[in-house]
């Protein structure tokens, strides 16, 4: 049986292109709905995953194509999706790198997996015909992949914008559904590995307020919304989290681990100890 699995995969051109501001900011705003919001990270990437589950009030989950099947992947997503009004995927670098020149283990391997509509943020500095110059190729760089939506970062004003949107919309047929301009002060601070971990930011909830704040100023939330219930429905293949499954040729049988009984076992998580995987 097929069910729908609302859901929409952010995802850019390269790293620190806006992604984890645009997820932050529409999963807040999902959330202010009264929508139950379902985070989830592509890769191993512990940092983003824990301010997307703050953002959402829900735990955040790895997708991690290289570290898990495609067999294991796909019941995950469902699981987890499954109480879900709305599952928003963060993915990570550029759409397509991934560990090969074929593209494994990219973001839009996962997309295409999931089945899911993706929504573009595109860095903007700098250019403006040429943007729809890059969309169009990626639009044409894989047919597989569904880019329903693009998201403007680091526009410089209002000419800037609409040259691009313009552009976009003329050469590419695809909607741009909102703008960043340029902000002065830096919510979302980063060092070696990426945003500093939502634990030892000060202004944490801060951050998250004001990426609600600017995404429902210049992004259109609902159109964003309309996508992702969109998103084709996928066969409800349910597999219970406690289960180990084992391939024996094509078919694969579920087998339960249950735990000792009355184990418990006790995790330090606090802005010293939050390194986790």
């Amino acid at each position: 049986m097929k069910s729908k699995y609302p859901r929409i995969i952010m995802a850019g051109l390269k790293g620190g292109s806006g992604k984890t501001t645009l997820s932050l900011g529409l999963i807040a705003a999902f959330r202010k709905k009264g929508m139950k919001v379902i985070p989830f990270k592509k890769g191993p990437d512990y940092i983003d995953g824990g301010w997307l589950s703050s953002a959402a009030g829900n735990q955040c989950y790895n997708l991690d194509t290289f570290l898990i099947s495609e067999s294991r992947i796909m019941p995950s997503f469902i699981n987890h999706a499954k109480p879900a009004d709305i599952a928003v995927i963060e993915g990570n670098r550029g759409f397509y790198d991934g560990m090969d020149e074929y593209g494994a283990h990219s973001t839009a391997e996962l997309a295409k997996m999931l089945k899911s509509p993706v929504l573009l943020i595109v860095d903007c500095t700098k250019a403006t015909r040429t943007i729809a110059a890059i969309i169009s190729g990626i639009q044409k760089f894989d047919a597989g992949v569904e880019i329903k939506g693009v998201v403007l970062n680091y526009i410089a004003g209002g000419r800037h914008e609409s040259i691009i949107r313009n552009s976009i919309e003329k050469y590419c047929n695809i909607p741009v559904l909102g703008a960043f301009p340029r902000m002065k002060e830096e919510n979302f601070p980063e060092r070696h590995m990426g945003l500093v971990p939502f634990q030892e930011h000060i202004g944490a909830q801060k951050a998250i307020d004001k990426a609600l704040e600017i995404t429902e100023k210049y992004i259109d939330v609902d159109a964003v919304l309309k996508i992702a219930k969109e998103a084709e429905p996928m066969t409800n293949t349910i597999h219970d989290t406690r289960c180990r499954i084992q391939d024996e040729g094509n078919r694969a049988s579920c087998i339960m681990h249950h735990a000792s009984s009355g184990l418990k076992i006790g995790v330090i998580r606090d802005s010293a100890f939050q390194f986790y995987y």
